[in-house]
């Protein structure tokens, strides 16, 4: 057995650093983070639903169009015809599948909430995150970035840099559903939008930057309390 195994072994051996001690330590080195890009809340919505299975920077370019042709409000997408609003996102890659889950977002919002993406202020998260997936293409992700990030309602978002780091750092055996996972969250931390927003931003940035699948330890703020589960092979 090699001397790194051995190392890397001995390491995971250690106690998982907690999720507070985790973020302590992401803020400290990248500071506050925040995240979701967007000008309102409405738009905010849109990206959710476009910015699955696709990179952010086709996100970008497809809200972009819309953004030129003042389309970025209820009123205005619920009016366009479904093929104009399909063009619109082809930038963001499957934009038949996008456009029909968009339609059906905003179906659900002019029925249920006057077309005021303002209005899920006043919900309940937990129940404003079902009513979300009751709508066609809203899945976990997408209806908890709505609620924590257009509606401003503490739920912790749950993504794939989520998955990664904390299988890493022994706090997961990766085997787990979205509501464990988020749980872990929501059991260990105060129940704040704001804390939760900067909180997976830094990990967003973790994972870009240090947490990559082939990671690059030596700039991570992680690295001395890490199990690096699953990097010994």
């Amino acid at each position: 057995m090699s001397n790194t195994r051995m190392k890397v072994r001995g390491r995971a051996a250690r106690r998982p650093p907690r999720l507070p001690e985790v973020y302590r330590r992401l803020l400290g080195r990248y500071g506050h983070a925040g995240w979701w890009p967007g000008e309102t809340p409405f738009e905010v919505c849109v990206g959710t639903i476009l910015t699955q299975n696709t990179a952010w920077l086709n996100v970008e370019k497809a809200l972009a169009v819309l953004r030129r042709r003042g389309l970025l409000s209820f009123d205005a997408l619920s009016r366009l015809p479904a093929s104009e609003l399909a063009a619109c996102l082809r930038p963001a890659g499957t934009f038949n599948v996008k456009a029909r889950r968009l339609a059906a977002f905003l179906g659900f919002l002019g029925e249920e909430l006057g077309g005021r993406v303002e209005a899920m202020a006043r919900e309940e998260p937990g129940r404003l995150r079902r009513r979300l997936l009751s709508v066609h293409g809203i899945g976990r992700e997408t209806a908890d970035a709505i609620v924590l990030y257009a509606a401003g309602l503490p739920l912790f978002v749950v993504d794939a840099y989520t998955r990664r780091i904390l299988f890493r750092l022994g706090l997961i055996r990766g085997t787990e559903s979205y509501d464990e996972v988020q749980s872990l969250f929501m059991q260990a931390l105060p129940h704040d939008a704001a804390l939760f927003n900067d909180y997976h931003a830094q990990l967003v940035r973790l994972g870009k930057e240090a947490c990559l699948p082939r990671p690059l330890c030596e700039r991570c703020p992680l690295e001395d309390v890490c199990a690096k589960r699953g990097l010994d092979r």
